[in-house]
């Protein structure tokens, strides 16, 4: 019977190679103990009470630890990588007119006022966020030496 349980433990190891998330692993780590435990007894319901049981503590006690150490940060990309950013008005903004360009870094955007109020070209605005495809800004904070 601990074939069985080895050729288990192998596919379950396959099936989470194939898989995204890390679940499938405990199982298969569960085959294996379940394996083990065949050598020394032939009742085919300890063994797979066994592997219930061990894959199911082996999920709940070292996911969390698991989770810890693969710990993702999630960095901002692509549009949204602006917010937060310093820019140059290029050309007036005025949400009334519905006109309004920036720079910031390399890229040019429309731009719109989140203060409703006009902010003229070469002014230094502050990105506070995307609307549609256009810059949603508000004047940034003058800074001692300029």
């Amino acid at each position: 019977m601990w074939q069985v349980w080895l050729v288990i433990s192998g596919v379950l190891f396959i099936a989470e190679i194939i898989t995204v998330g890390f679940l499938v692993f405990w199982f298969a780590i569960g085959a294996l103990f379940a394996m083990i435990v065949s050598i020394f007894t032939d009742n085919v319901i300890i063994q797979t009470s066994v592997f219930l049981i061990s894959s199911t503590l082996l999920l709940f006690l070292t996911k969390p630890f698991v989770k810890k150490l693969c710990k993702e940060e999630k960095v901002q990309t692509n549009a949204y990588s602006v917010i937060g950013k310093i820019g140059i008005v290029t050309y007036d903004i005025d949400n009334k007119k519905g006109s309004g360009q920036v720079k910031v870094g390399s890229e040019s955007w429309s731009a719109i006022s989140c203060e409703d109020t006009p902010i003229y070209k070469d002014s230094e605005i502050e990105v506070v966020e995307i609307k549609g495809v256009k810059l949603v800004v508000k004047p940034a904070l003058v800074t001692a030496n300029k």
